[in-house]
């Protein structure tokens, strides 16, 4: 599917922030596994991501239908963008359980769809400003910000934040609701090992494993126990992430239709 161009059609802006950070596959890379590690920990979330998730079978195909979501709703006409989301939201109906602590949860609640709509924003524009190819400040990251929200209201979230100050202030609202629990340790030993068999695609992914604890919030690499090991402290993994990054750019080069200037 072509990108919509036209600004009367498309879902976000033509000239926006977010399809311009989004076509930077490398930063995503690297920011997608800092919001799995930083999702994680929602016991919550994390219920409904172990109890109907098939990421341990199928990691791949979980990344690439994450993948054309993102594109979908960055890319795509509104049409399209709602077509997307009406179908996650039919899906959001099926997931509910208990949670290992009792409590009940659905993936239509509000609140989750904000936990992990704001954790995927935070360490998008954190990938971004750490690896990207452009200078994002805290304008360019606020429009970013603001223009997800309305992506977000229509999955369903709630109180979505606007603003990077207004993420900075959800995450100290929210972290007394986050926790360690077994199931947050059984993703954080799957993103920890990964799926990579040859050795030089494990070299990549822990050069992508280390950048994502690197941008993570420090209340988050401690909840996580993840500290800042010598291959994740930022002096040494930046240039390594950003060469990775630069090969990965070349290898794959975006489509036309997303190229923005």
């Amino acid at each position: 599917m072509s990108a919509c161009m036209d600004e009367a059609l498309s879902f976000l802006p033509v000239g926006g922030v977010a399809r311009t950070l989004h076509s930077d596959l490398p930063a995503m890379l690297i920011g997608g596994v800092a919001s799995l590690f930083l999702q994680s920990l929602h016991p919550l979330a994390m219920a409904g991501v172990a109890d109907h998730s098939d990421y341990k079978r199928d990691p791949l195909g979980r990344l690439q239908r994450t993948a054309n979501y993102v594109g979908t709703v960055t890319y795509a006409s509104r049409d399209d963008a709602e077509l997307a989301i009406a179908k996650i939201r039919r899906i959001h109906t099926r997931v509910v359980g208990i949670a290992p602590d009792g409590r009940p949860y659905a993936a239509t609640d509000g609140a989750l769809v904000t936990w992990v709509h704001a954790s995927e924003v935070a360490m998008f524009a954190a990938a971004a400003r750490a690896y990207g190819t452009r200078t994002y400040d805290d304008v360019s990251l606020d429009r970013y910000v603001h223009e997800l929200v309305d992506q977000a209201e229509l999955l369903g979230g709630t109180n979505v934040p606007s603003s990077m100050a207004e993420l900075a202030a959800y995450f100290v609202d929210v972290q007394g609701e986050l926790q360690l629990g077994d199931q947050a340790r059984d993703v954080r030993k799957f993103l920890l090992k990964g799926v990579a068999k040859r050795p030089q695609d494990k070299v990549a992914y822990a050069v992508v494993v280390a950048a994502a604890i690197a941008i993570l919030p420090k209340w988050a690499r401690r909840q996580l126990r993840l500290p800042l090991l010598p291959l994740s402290e930022p002096l040494v993994i930046r240039p390594a992430a950003l060469t990775f990054a630069t090969v990965l750019r070349v290898a794959i080069q975006p489509p036309t239709e997303l190229e923005h200037p």
